[in-house]
Order: C-alpha cells, then sequence, then structure tokens
C-alpha cells in the first residue's frame, strides 16, 4: 500500500463525529411481550431459564431404553436377547420397571424409565423396529454406560441466563428461549424515524421526468436500512430544495404523542446554492466535514424535544455509507444493543484500486469466494467509489474499510472489510 501522511483541511475523524452521535443517544423505554411478537426486537433485561435443556434425560435414538451390563458383552458372533416389557413413545408420562433381561421400546425425546441407563438403538439390533415389540436381539454392545442417553440440563439449567440484555432476538436466539420455557421478555421499543428526501430534480420512479430530473432512490434506500436496523419507519417524504416542505415536516413529526425519534434527511447539507436543510435548520444542527469518502458533507443534532436529526448527502452511495458509518449505530444504541458494530474480516485486496488521499475510504466492495481456503476482497463495479454509482449498491455485499493514509491498495495488500446484511 501506498501512504500519505495526516488528512488536513480542517476535517473532522469518522470517530469524532460518531462520538457526537452516542453522546446524544438515550435508548429507549422498554416494553414486555410474547416471543411471538419479539422477532428481530433487542433484549433489554438477560433472559433467564425456566427449565432445563434438556428438562429430563432423554433418548437420543429410537431403540430400546436397557440396563448396561445386560448388554455389555453382546456381539453379531453372541447376540443378547431381551423381552421388551413397555413402549415409550415422545411426550409419555410412564415410568415402567425394568429387570434384568428386560428392555423397554422407546422414541426419540422420550423419558428415559428410572431403571435404564443406556439406549440400544434399533441400528444395533437383529429385528430393528419391524421385530420390537416382544424381542430386542442386541448384535452390538453399547461403547460405554450412558450411551444415546442426553443427560437433563447438559446445556442449559434452570436459572441460567439464555441470552444477555442487548441481544437481538433472531430465530435462533428465540428458539433458545423457548425451549428454556421462557414465555415473555422485555424488549426496546423500535425507534420511530422520519426519513426526507430533499432535491427539486428527483420524481418517483416510473413517472415521466422532466429535463434534469432524475428518479427518487434514497428514501426507498434508508427506509429499508432502517428496518433493517431494527427502526420503524412512520413517514417517509420528498420535498422540494425551496419552500416551507422541509420545516413542515419537521413540525408535524417532532411534537406531541407521535413524535418520532429520529429524522434522516438526504440532500441539502453540501457547500452550495439550494442547500435545503442548511437553509432551515442551520441553528439547530452541527454542518461538519468528516474525513471519509463517500460521505464528507454531514450534519447532525439534537432538536429541543429530543429527536436526533441526521442530515446526509444526497449521492446514494454517500447516503447508504453516511448510514452505515453514523446512523445505524445509533439506532441500535436506541434500542440498548450490546454491539454496534458490523461484522468485519481483513481479506486480501483481489486488484489495485486507488483511495481519496486523506480521507478514510469505504469502497462497495464484494468478496472473492472462488478458492474457499483463501477470499479476496475487491471493488463491486469497476467504478470505484463515486458517489453518484447507485448501481454499485446492488451488488456490494460489504464495504473495504481504507485508512485516510493508504493512497492505493495492491493486490495481496490486506483489507478491513464491513459485513452487510439484516
Amino acid at each position: 500500500m501506498d501512504t500519505v501522511s495526516g488528512s488536513g483541511g480542517g476535517l473532522r475523524t469518522v470517530e469524532e463525529q460518531l462520538a457526537d452521535v452516542l453522546t446524544a443517544v438515550r435508548p429507549l423505554a422498554t416494553r414486555a411481550v410474547a416471543l411471538s411478537e419479539a422477532a428481530g426486537a433487542t433484549l433489554r433485561d438477560p433472559a433467564v431459564a425456566r427449565g432445563g435443556i434438556p428438562d429430563f434425560d432423554n433418548s437420543a435414538m429410537d431403540g430400546f431404553a436397557v440396563r448396561f451390563e445386560d448388554v455389555a458383552t453382546a456381539s453379531a458372533d453372541s447376540p443378547v436377547e431381551l423381552t421388551v416389557v413397555a413402549d415409550l413413545p415422545a411426550g409419555s408420562p410412564d415410568d415402567p420397571g425394568l429387570r434384568p433381561g428386560e428392555a423397554i421400546r422407546i422414541m426419540t425425546g422420550a423419558m428415559v424409565p428410572t431403571e435404564a441407563d443406556t439406549i440400544v438403538p434399533f441400528e444395533d439390533t437383529a429385528g430393528g423396529l419391524d421385530e420390537s415389540l416382544t424381542t430386542a436381539r442386541v448384535v452390538a454392545a453399547p461403547a460405554r454406560r450412558g450411551v444415546f442417553v442426553r443427560r437433563a440440563h447438559d446445556d442449559i439449567r434452570p436459572g441460567d441466563v439464555v441470552l444477555g440484555a442487548g441481544a437481538r432476538l433472531g430465530a435462533r436466539q428465540l428458539a433458545a428461549l423457548a425451549a428454556a420455557d421462557i414465555a415473555r421478555v422485555t424488549v426496546s421499543e423500535r425507534p420511530r424515524v422520519v426519513v426526507v428526501s430533499t432535491g427539486s430534480e428527483l420524481v418517483e420512479p416510473g413517472v415521466p421526468r422532466s429535463r434534469g430530473q432524475i428518479p427518487e432512490s434514497n428514501g426507498l434506500l434508508l427506509e429499508a436500512l432502517v428496518r433493517e436496523a431494527g427502526g420503524v419507519v412512520v413517514r417517509r417524504e420528498r420535498v422540494d430544495d425551496g419552500g416551507p416542505g422541509l420545516r413542515r415536516v419537521l413540525d408535524e413529526t417532532t411534537s406531541g404523542d407521535a413524535r418520532a425519534d429520529v429524522v434522516i434527511t438526504s440532500g441539502g447539507v453540501s457547500a452550495g446554492a439550494y442547500e435545503v436543510v442548511k437553509t432551515e435548520l442551520g441553528g439547530a444542527l452541527r454542518f461538519s466535514r468528516v474525513s471519509m469518502q463517500p460521505g464528507k458533507p454531514q450534519a447532525f443534532g439534537v432538536l429541543p424535544a429530543g429527536t436526533l436529526v441526521f442530515g446526509l448527502p444526497g449521492n446514494p452511495v454517500s447516503a447508504a455509507v453516511s448510514f452505515e458509518v453514523f446512523v445505524r449505530p445509533a439506532l441500535l444504541a436506541l434500542q440498548g444493543r450490546a454491539t454496534l458494530e458490523r461484522p468485519a474480516l481483513r481479506l486480501p485486496a483481489a486488484e489495485s484500486w486507488r483511495t481519496p488521499p486523506g480521507r478514510r475510504q469505504y469502497l462497495p466492495a464484494v468478496i472473492d469466494r472462488g478458492d474457499p481456503a483463501r477470499w479476496f476482497v475487491r471493488p463491486a463495479t469497476p467504478g470505484g467509489s463515486g458517489s453518484h454509482l447507485a448501481g454499485t449498491l446492488a451488488l456490494a455485499e460489504a464495504y473495504a474499510v481504507v485508512p485516510a493514509e493508504i493512497t492505493t491498495v495492491e493486490p495481496g495488500d490486506l483489507v478491513d472489510v464491513l459485513l452487510l446484511g439484516g
């Protein structure tokens, strides 16, 4: 990698801007909900097991519950024949007795009888399932006492913390809580978010356009990103560069019982004319230049009612990267999420590319998995990291993050990679 020293130009670092954002965050209120209503929510109190996993000794196989000493010497040449005295399907409350020379037919998940200590699967008997109702002819000795018995509380004991506060409740987490007999959990309220796209040149996709107009895409982009981060978009608007549109939306969504927790605008924060966010919110937000590419112009502030306002650049890649770096961590922090950062890898570059001097680069990237033992990272498109290249976002599965002092990435250079997803 080629390097250059210093960022210069009076730019703020990414860390300085993010610190201002997170300092302003106040976690949202909590509520108790049933597990069926908790998918995607953030756990705010530890989830404590009511039952154990498993809750009782149970069979890991379809077969026979036996006494180990009865079958310890069984082999194909010298099978052991046992009399079947009971039948236990999963869910049966029965606990039949077991004397020497006897076996109990048992199905996977059924509670192991008190007097049995080992399970012989059907595969280790001469007759298998078809001849299992009266006699079990064991042709292979169990490897040890207790084989194929799932012991009670091997995984979780009653009173154990299954998940700590700050965990996101996805499919696997909800299943674990249910298995531990937890019916309700305390979760965070979801952030209520308003998304506003600014720009007189914007029209809805598919609508006939006049000269100089473009399809509006940032609203859909930001709405989807908010949902992925656990938020709820309560309103999405498009406003012109002139007139009272932005102020009207803010007045309607930042007061009263329906107050939004977060407002995200795109466009109108640069140094040019007709920058409606600067015009309308110049006294309420701090407008900064951050040493990153794309996404140098940023605005952030807190309205008197407590609503967080993010002013993001208007170019689509800039808006996406800015959301990733500043807005997503804030949305997660509002919910009390334990981890605010994306999963990251360090991968060798598959090809060379240039980076902006003095600014940290967030390059939309793809991961080359051609060799399963050695992954590589490469730009998502040949166009690189131009902030207007919205098509790049469709292919990107990661951001390659290159430090500000690096000017060129060469093939084989190790690059930090943020994995994108929900």
